[in-house]
């Protein structure tokens, strides 16, 4: 019987040019928790750190980040092989619900002197260092997509997006850099 192969939509792309390099991101797991408080503890407990708890904070830990989306959300990435939805899903301990979400979602990485003025111009939010810190993070829009942005750095962005919507907002990045 034959496995079937994810393909990443944005393989074999790469951009680089007038300050701003866009690169798709590695596999990877992605998992989507939505929990109570008081299954917070124990989740946190079985990924091997404290899940973030105040809004747009990030908190990293090897491989393993959990990024806070929203008052009882967060998205959890790591790396292909962490097994992090059979962690989750051993936990007893309140209401929670942790679904893998590396079918839905693909990432790249937007970085360089100018990533900020090619992600704002379609992105409302302000990115600046004051208003949206390294490891920052949160859920926005670029152009007519939603996605989860993470500062990883003073110059570079991780931006999760729905597989279905990677090519319309890498598209979108690659116009804005042009004139950025």
């Amino acid at each position: 019987m034959a496995n079937a192969q994810r393909i990443n939509p944005l393989d074999d792309r790469v951009y680089g040019g007038n300050g701003v390099t866009l690169t798709p991101v590695e596999a990877m797991e992605r998992i989507s928790l939505r929990a109570e408080d008081k299954a917070v503890a124990s989740l946190g407990k079985a990924i091997g750190f404290s899940l973030p708890k105040k809004a747009g904070t990030t908190v990293t830990k090897g491989s393993v980040t959990a990024l806070w989306i929203g008052p009882d959300e967060w998205l959890i990435l790591g790396v292909e092989g962490s097994d992090l939805e059979a962690k989750l899903n051993k936990v007893k301990t309140g209401l929670y619900s942790a679904v893998a979400v590396n079918h839905r979602n693909t990432a790249m990485t937007v970085s360089g002197a100018k990533a900020i003025n090619a992600l704002n111009s379609g992105c409302p939010r302000d990115l600046s260092l004051e208003a949206f810190p390294i490891d920052g993070c949160g859920r926005t829009i670029i152009g007519k997509a939603e996605v989860v942005l993470w500062r990883t750095a003073a110059d570079t962005f991780h931006v999760e997006v729905w597989r279905s919507f990677s090519d319309y907002v890498w598209k979108y990045l690659v116009d804005s850099a042009r004139s950025a």
